[in-house]
């Protein structure tokens, strides 16, 4: 697993390490179960302060991605495709509150393809 941080890029270093962690599990060259490398590691390797990674972790372990044991350390989580799961919980809560704002479905549609152009260019 080879990250590097960008400092032409705008993004915090946490959220680099955050995104460059989540592709390489959705690529598949981090499986479930494989063992991160511990925050002191990676932030020595990357030149960047152990909260940087800390945070990273942090973050993918609220999303479901890597699970922390304490002293054992940080892992891809075991629950299948953790990216897919956060996907569908997202668009799921989306489909509520639209209905909940009597949202038509067209009305609901327009509103998700207009939030992807905004955020995943």
């Amino acid at each position: 697993m080879e990250l590097r941080i960008d400092a032409a890029n705008p993004a915090p270093a946490s959220e680099q390490v955050r995104i460059q962690l989540l592709n390489a599990v959705r690529e598949g060259s981090l499986p479930p179960g494989v063992k991160l490398p511990t925050v002191r590691q990676l932030a020595d390797q990357l030149g960047i302060a152990v909260n940087t990674v800390a945070r990273a972790y942090r973050l993918l372990e609220e999303d479901g991605i890597v699970e922390t044991f304490g002293r054992r350390g940080s892992f891809i989580a075991n629950q299948g495709d953790a990216v897919q799961q956060q996907l569908q919980a997202a668009a799921t809560q989306f489909a509520r509150k639209a209905a909940s704002l009597g949202a038509s479905v067209r009305e609901a549609e327009q509103a998700v393809i207009a939030a992807i152009k905004a955020e995943l260019r």
